[in-house]
């Protein structure tokens, strides 16, 4: 195979991997690409540069999007400024796909925020009426504390990665290529805005989306499994999200009419980007609010199914469970659970995924 030619099939890949979500760092995305086509050792000048993968990314995107994409990109930009207007006392940067251009109609709004107590981040947010998702505090090897929360309504989603207040004037760099990671105030984002959309209104879409639509809970929730990567001898497919969207294709499948019960198979494990250790229970605790008792009992319940499946599970339990109404339900869930491990497996996007429930809902009432 050429040079140039192995070149473009990887950045081709990584612009895949990058468009569907299973990816958001350019580093990440080629390095994943070149191990699924050449399986083996390249030499570094053979693989694709950013710009390669850049241009990639904006072929494929006119391609499926056409001129929509630049609607996209201009509306996320707005909404990222309008939540760096409300979050103006934490010194907020703009970072990632929206600033650099990148984006995709499933691009995520992501900032950071510099304050001693994420909790005030949280209720600045959630004083805006949006809804707050926050993952587990991690601490760098250097000492350094980061705390995401995650804020969506029914208009869009963002990610804040909220840092102490003398990391402010840090330099941050990529932990994988050492390279700095470009940054926008809020001045900066402001007259890039007026650079290129010079007839653009400058609406506070923060203070104005104070409803909440459940399937961008979904999401919010969904999104954090992209990087909770499990037990290969368990999981040989990867992280929990692709897990999770190979469960929902195959209930699907099977049950092309049970929404409850899609449901139930692609959130099952979004408690494990939020408590590792009980998380079937930290996701049903925030999923309360947006899942009906039967999805609730499916989700609660995987686990000892999985187990009758084994048949490690106790006669009391078994019984309690064959005397369910959904008992047949709960087995499906298992063993799509169970055959939801296949590298390189067939999944839909995250977004397909929730579009199709949607539709469902939509034409089940």
């Amino acid at each position: 195979m050429s040079s140039d030619k192995l070149r473009r099939q990887i950045a081709s890949e990584a612009a895949r991997l990058m468009a569907t979500g299973r990816e958001n760092d350019l580093f990440r995305a080629r390095r994943a690409a070149s191990r699924r086509i050449l399986r083996g050792w390249i030499r570094p000048g053979e693989l694709p540069s950013d710009a390669e993968i850049r241009d990639e990314i904006e072929r494929c995107a006119y391609l499926y999007e056409g001129d929509a994409r630049f609607d996209n990109l201009r509306n996320q930009r707005l909404v990222a400024l309008s939540l760096m207007q409300l979050l103006k006392p934490f010194r907020p940067r703009l970072f990632g796909s929206v600033l650099t251009g990148d984006v995709r109609r499933a691009g995520m709004v992501r900032l950071q925020a510099f304050a001693d107590d994420s909790t005030s981040v949280r209720a600045t947010l959630e004083a805006a009426g949006l809804q707050c998702q926050v993952a587990p505090e991690q601490v760098s090897r250097r000492g350094t504390r980061r705390t995401r929360i995650a804020a969506a309504c029914d208009v869009f989603i963002a990610e804040v990665e909220c840092y102490p207040a003398a990391c402010a004037a840090h330099a941050f760099r990529n932990v994988t290529t050492g390279e700095s990671v470009p940054r926008a105030t809020m001045r900066q984002l402001s007259s890039l805005i007026r650079r290129e959309y010079p007839d653009v209104q400058f609406d506070d879409l923060a203070g104005a989306t104070a409803s909440t639509d459940r399937f961008q809970v979904y999401r919010m929730l969904l999104l954090p499994l992209a990087d909770v990567e499990q037990p290969r001898h368990a999981h040989p497919e990867g992280d929990a999200l692709f897990h999770s969207l190979q469960v929902f294709e195959i209930v699907r499948a099977e049950h092309p009419w049970d929404e409850e019960l899609q449901l139930a198979a692609l959130l099952h494990d979004v408690g494990k980007a939020i408590d590792p250790f009980e998380h079937v229970q930290a996701g049903l605790a925030a999923l309360a609010p947006y899942i009906t008792d039967r999805t609730h009992w499916l989700i609660e319940q995987h686990s000892d199914a999985r187990r009758l499946l084994d048949g490690t599970i106790g006669a009391r339990a078994r019984r309690r469970l064959q005397q369910h109404e959904d008992y047949d339900s709960l087995l499906s869930l298992a063993r799509a659970d169970r055959a939801g491990r296949v590298p390189g497996g067939s999944a839909p996007t995250l977004d397909e995924a929730l579009d199709a429930i949607r539709d469902l809902a939509r034409l089940c009432g």
